[in-house]
């Protein structure tokens, strides 16, 4: 089914794998996807910033496309995108759609400072890719230097009838979603779905703010399909114990350059990809890093089984 304003719950964000020689993995790519369908995902992003998209070419990214939509069954997936020019954006969204994508996400490229300049890009992508594909606003002013205040989101989704969703990755953002949100309750935009990323860093208060789920590539998805779930049910100290004992980790795979290296090696510790290699430039964790991810799997694994990988 095409991506809608409804969408809500947890979609992971795929990591691209690779073997220990830089090709795709193919078959690590069947493995993890089977994993966020056993573990209750509502859908899953692929070639995002996590999936090294940047590093593979048109052939190879519309590959790996297709083997996470044949793989996903009816989970939906949202495939990134972005590209410096309007003409490789096109071709990768429609040939995505064509292979059964329910919809593309679109982040700005670092040259938009004025809301009009991002609102003119984003109409521009939108009649691009055509009417009849739904995006997602990629929100991430940490990483693409793009800030966007909660009046260009509305008026970006406004102007884009096609805009269906937003990945919120501001930081700090709470109070974004709570303007983004206050504004549809007095009727002055029309309703999205808001997924949050940033490693799910503050999804246990994101979720309080009216954020619909969470979009990012932690380590532990399922924790994060668990903490919305009790966060749904009104278990608010039960979704906050679970957090908190998962933070120390999630900070850690926060930092900047390294954080994909983290995520790589441990969803390689628990079976999830074959490989946590990922292609150059990257960069690298030392023996001590690895060393300090293992304490925290320990650590963590006193309190969730699931981190005794």
């Amino acid at each position: 089914m095409p991506l809608d304003h409804t969408a809500r719950g947890v979609f992971p964000i795929a990591p691209t794998p690779f073997d220990t020689d830089g090709r795709i993995d193919f078959a690590s790519i069947e493995r993890l996807t089977a994993f966020y369908r056993e573990i209750g995902s509502d859908g899953m992003t692929v070639l995002g910033v996590l999936g090294e998209a940047p590093k593979l070419d048109g052939v190879e990214a519309l590959d790996v496309a297709r083997c996470f939509i044949r793989a996903a069954g009816a989970l939906p997936v949202i495939v990134g995108v972005s590209a410096p020019g309007f003409a490789a954006m096109r071709g990768l969204a429609l040939a995505s759609m064509e292979a059964g994508a329910a919809g593309v996400m679109i982040a700005p490229p670092n040259t938009l400072r004025t809301d009009d300049q991002i609102a003119s890009y984003y109409r521009g992508a939108a009649d691009a890719i055509g009417p009849g594909v739904p995006w997602v606003i990629q929100d991430y002013p940490l990483n693409f230097s793009v800030v966007m205040s909660p009046g260009v989101i509305r008026r970006i989704v406004d102007e884009n009838g096609s805009c269906v969703m937003l990945k919120h990755e501001d930081w700090p953002g709470l109070e974004k979603i709570s303007a983004l949100r206050a504004a549809e309750q007095v009727g002055t935009g029309r309703p999205i779905s808001i997924l949050c990323g940033n490693g799910g860093l503050f999804l246990d208060f994101e979720t309080e703010r009216g954020a619909d789920g969470a979009m990012t590539g932690y380590a532990f998805p399922d924790m994060l399909v668990d903490l919305v779930s009790l966060q749904s049910d009104g278990r608010r100290d039960d979704a906050h114990d679970l957090f908190d004992a998962h933070l120390p980790l999630l900070r850690y795979e926060q930092q900047p350059g390294v954080g994909l290296a983290v995520r790589k090696y441990v969803m390689a510790r628990r079976g999830l990809i074959a490989s946590d290699t990922q292609r150059n430039p990257a960069a690298r964790l030392t023996p001590t890093a690895r060393a300090e991810i293992d304490y925290l799997l320990a650590r963590l694994s006193t309190r969730d089984a699931r981190a005794g990988c």
